[in-house]
């Protein structure tokens, strides 16, 4: 039965990267005795809460499962407290759906190859593709001296161009992804660290 003498768990929250989601929550303080916790999860389509594999657990994360790993589910978890037989009320999170939820990260810079007029960037994408989706890439580069403006280009391709430079100059760049999951809905990254390099002399 749940008592109103043990806590339940505080600032309960989904955390979500790359479409890698945990649910985190403040440990409960008791004067003895271990405290365990249970996560069970429900989805949009079902009204019913189910287990997962966080039963009686001692830590205050429990990653979601493989099971949950569709992007346009919409899923609720719940956790509670629990010290021997007596238990806590259950806290339940907002609704949520990784691809409107999830943060998604920089792209990986590869390599850039650099000549007098353009720089050649290969990316590698923050997390496998899934069918549906599509990526874009925002690119935005400027001179170091003038570092005010700004250009920006966009691109689907994991190996572009940066054209139209100066040469023996110095350009800045950092790059953003775009998820593009169908036409009225886009999520867009965090941006990368600025890379700097130097073009040639032609």
């Amino acid at each position: 039965e749940s008592s109103p003498h043990l806590p339940a768990p505080k600032d309960v929250v989904i955390y979500s990267y790359n479409f890698h989601s945990l649910l985190r929550w403040s440990p409960v303080e008791v004067d003895r005795g271990l405290v365990l916790y249970t996560v069970n999860y429900k989805t949009g389509a079902f009204n019913k809460w189910d287990e997962m594999n966080c039963t009686r657990i001692t830590h205050t994360e429990c990653s979601l499962p493989w099971s949950l790993k569709e992007r346009r589910w919409t899923l609720v978890l719940r956790v509670r407290a629990e010290l021997g037989q007596v238990t806590s009320e259950w806290v339940e999170t907002d609704p949520f759906v990784a691809e409107r939820n999830t943060i998604i990260g920089p792209p990986k810079v590869n390599s850039v190859t650099v000549s007098s007029d353009s720089l050649l960037i290969s990316v590698t994408p923050p997390f496998g593709s899934e069918a549906g989706y599509s990526l874009r890439y925002h690119v935005s580069y400027w001179e170091n001296a003038t570092s005010s403006t700004k250009k920006e280009t966009k691109t689907s391709n994991t190996l572009f161009k940066i054209r139209n430079l100066k040469e023996l100059t110095l350009y800045c760049f950092r790059i953003q992804v775009e998820l593009l999951a169908y036409p009225e809905f886009q999520l867009l990254g965090l941006q990368s660290v600025p890379e700097c390099y130097r073009t040639t002399v032609s």
